[in-house]
C-alpha cells in the first residue's frame, strides 16, 4: 500500500502558492464583491479588484515569500524599451480597436455604458489586473519555466474574459501572450499596463461613440 503512494513529485512552494492563490483569486472576483453601498458608482469595482489583484499578491511578495517588488516586475525596469513598445503598441493597436469597435456591434453595446469615470476608472481597474498577471504570475513563473511563462499567464487571462463579447474574448490569449512579452522584455508590468489602460479607454470611447 505505501508503495502505491509512493512518488517522487517535488514542487517549487512559491509556484504553487502563486497558482493556488491567484485562481482563487479570479474565483473570489467573480462571487465575491465589496457592497455596491459601501463606494458609490463603478468605484466599488475598481476597490474590490485592487484589493484581489494588487494588495493581496503585494503582500504575500512582502510577507509570505519575503522578497523584493522588484522580482515580480514592480519596478521601471529598462524604461527605454518599455517606452518604445508601448508607444508602438498603442499606436498599432489604435485603428485596428477603431475596427473593430465600429463593426461590431456587441463590443458597443457592452462597453458603450462604461463611459463614466474614465480614464480613472480604468487605471485604477487595470493596475491590479496587469498586476496579477504581468508582474505576480509571469515572473513567478518565469523562475521556474523560463519563457514558457509567456503563455501559462496567458491562459488564465483569457479565460478571465468569458462573458465579454467573443471577438475579445477569442483575441485574448494572444493579446496576453503580447502582454506578457512586453513585460518580459521590459521586466516590468508597468508598460503592458500602459497598452492595456489605452486599450480600454479607447474601447470604451470609440464603443460609445465619442470617438468617431
Amino acid at each position: 500500500m505505501r508503495a502505491l503512494f509512493k512518488t517522487d513529485l517535488k514542487f517549487d512552494w512559491k509556484v504553487v502558492t502563486i497558482t493556488i492563490v491567484s485562481t482563487l483569486l479570479l474565483i473570489a472576483d467573480y462571487y465575491v464583491s465589496i457592497p455596491k453601498n459601501w463606494i458609490g458608482g463603478v468605484w466599488w469595482k475598481v476597490a474590490d479588484r485592487t484589493i484581489l489583484y494588487f494588495i493581496i499578491p503585494m503582500l504575500i511578495i512582502l510577507v509570505v515569500f519575503r522578497e523584493n517588488p522588484r522580482n515580480f516586475g514592480f519596478t521601471l525596469g529598462d524604461w527605454r524599451a518599455g517606452l518604445v513598445l508601448t508607444f508602438g503598441g498603442i499606436l498599432l493597436m489604435a485603428p485596428i480597436l477603431w475596427l473593430l469597435n465600429r463593426s461590431d456591434t456587441s463590443m458597443q453595446d457592452y462597453y458603450r455604458s462604461s463611459v463614466s469615470g474614465l480614464p480613472w476608472n480604468t487605471f485604477a481597474d487595470l493596475f491590479g489586473w496587469e498586476f496579477l498577471f504581468r508582474g505576480w504570475i509571469l515572473f513567478g513563473y518565469a523562475r521556474k519555466f523560463g519563457p514558457e511563462a509567456l503563455w501559462l499567464q496567458a491562459v488564465p487571462f483569457a479565460m478571465a474574459h468569458i462573458s465579454k463579447p467573443a471577438v475579445e474574448t477569442f483575441s485574448t490569449i494572444f493579446g496576453g501572450f503580447l502582454f506578457g512579452w512586453v513585460a518580459y522584455r521590459s521586466k516590468s508590468f508597468l508598460y503592458p499596463f500602459l497598452i492595456h489602460w489605452f486599450v480600454a479607454s479607447f474601447t470604451i470611447l470609440v464603443a460609445a461613440g465619442v470617438i468617431g
